[in-house]
């Protein structure tokens, strides 16, 4: 049963919302930055949308699995190469959205993720910056040990 829950809470219809909202804006942001981007009407960027949001779901972790040296070799921007092709995908699957090129499908991974990434920052309030009190003093050399306060 708490398994259920966990998944519940995992896929809460609150969080898919708020991930789909997070989408549209990043890709309203990348239509109007990208002259590579085009769609038609809102009803093409809802279905954009509910299209990339399937194919992260589904899609996307099968890609990570079978592309994960790469992923780990080149330090995660292969993620990023990920997203693009989803993009690209999005663009070629769904009518009255268009993505022109791979440059263009970067640029659109890269600000729907920047889009989503500033928002969630923004908008979780979960984000403190603490300075220990510790700064305000000397380490104490008589321990013999070197001592490292961040």
């Amino acid at each position: 049963m708490r398994r259920l829950e966990g998944l519940q809470n995992k896929y809460d219809f609150n969080r898919l919302v708020k991930s789909s909202l997070l989408i549209a804006l990043g890709v309203l942001v990348a239509a109007h930055t990208s002259a590579g981007i085009r769609y038609d009407s809102a009803a093409s960027l809802f279905a954009v949308v509910i299209m990339l949001s399937v194919l992260n779901l589904f899609l996307k972790p099968l890609l990570i699995l079978f592309t994960l040296p790469f992923v780990v070799l080149s330090l995660g921007f292969g993620l990023w190469f990920i997203n693009a092709l989803l993009f690209l995908l999005a663009g070629k699957l769904v009518s009255g959205f268009e993505v022109t090129s791979f440059p263009s499908a970067l640029w659109g991974a890269l600000v729907v993720s920047l889009t989503s990434i500033l928002a969630n920052i923004f908008l979780s309030g979960k984000v403190t910056i603490k300075r220990s009190a510790s700064h305000d003093r000397w380490p104490d050399k008589r321990d013999g040990g070197d001592i490292i306060d961040i």
